[in-house]
């Protein structure tokens, strides 16, 4: 066994079926789950999130869940510090932590040590981007930070307001400023990504639909606004537009999944260039998955 601790990363595109597998490994290895999705870190957004449930949650502790309000943004660098913290507590009992998602630029900053600039939120330039639109901003990021805005989807409000948050905090774009410092552990990446995707995208979407999103959609907006940044996001922005009577609830579906399937695409990409898991893609995906852990631990 290495002298450095042991953090197992289960990565994969949306629908990949890393809860269920994470689940497994977790209880096998007794050991908590530590969550890296970047909208599962909000209270309230569970089911357009796709949030482990009650009784999932009551099989395996689960760490790095419902740390802020939907209307409290946090940034990168107040993860990485929060998810660190608890990463190393873990590691100080067991000398094994298991790191659970899909956002990853996240799990490369707590893997690689990516350090993001230390700017915190600036709450009223927010307010004044979002009052801009997302087209506008994204349009002047690229102005601004083009190496930032080509890794930044052009739908996705929350790291647009970001980067340009950091670019006029500082003066520098937020590409030139990110540095990285590794943690001391031993990192296992395992990752999933089955052949039969879009059709588990479909039916992940179909079953949000069926299990409660729009009234989940509508407590958000009565409580934060309908302008909230993360209802903007893939699948409540539908239920908004489905909510005004702009668009079917089927429409709502089909373009949620297309988006879905767009992002799994992006997600994709990101985890050829910038990581290198092992692809489990046996039949015994927790065999393959415990035989790779366990050689780590020898």
């Amino acid at each position: 066994m290495s002298c450095q601790p042991l953090v197992i990363v289960l990565l994969g595109p949306t629908a990949s079926g890393k809860t269920a597998l994470s689940l497994d490994i977790a209880e096998r290895l007794n050991i908590p789950i530590h969550n890296v999705d970047s909208r599962q870190l909000y209270s309230g957004m569970n089911i357009g999130t796709a949030k482990p449930t009650a009784s999932q949650r009551a099989r395996v502790t689960h760490h790095l869940l419902d740390l802020r309000r939907p209307d409290q943004p946090i940034t990168l660098q107040e993860f990485k510090s929060e998810a660190e913290r608890s990463i190393n507590e873990q590691l100080k009992q067991q000398g094994i932590a298991l790191l659970v998602g899909g956002s990853g630029l996240y799990l490369k900053a707590i893997t690689a040590g990516l350090r993001p600039p230390a700017v915190p939120p600036q709450p009223l330039l927010r307010e004044q981007l979002s009052q801009l639109g997302q087209s506008i901003c994204h349009s002047l990021l690229r102005a601004a930070d083009p190496k930032a805005a080509t890794s930044i989807a052009a739908a996705d409000t929350v790291r647009t307001q970001r980067a340009l948050e950091v670019v006029y905090a500082t003066g520098q774009p937020m590409s030139e400023q990110i540095s990285m410092s590794p943690p001391p552990w031993t990192v296992l990446e395992l990752g999933l990504n089955p052949s039969k995707l879009q059709q588990r995208i479909q039916q992940r979407t179909q079953e949000m639909y069926g299990h409660g999103l729009l009234a989940e959609t509508q407590g958000l907006a009565d409580r934060y606004g309908a302008q909230l940044p993360l209802l903007q996001t893939i699948g409540y922005r539908e239920a908004l537009d489905t909510l005004a009577g702009s668009i079917s609830r089927q429409r709502a579906i089909e373009i949620t999944s297309q988006r879905t399937r767009q992002f799994a695409k992006r997600q994709r990409t990101w985890f050829r260039r910038q990581h290198n898991p092992n692809w489990l893609a046996g039949e015994d995906l927790l065999k393959e998955a415990m035989t790779l852990i366990e050689r780590q631990l020898r």
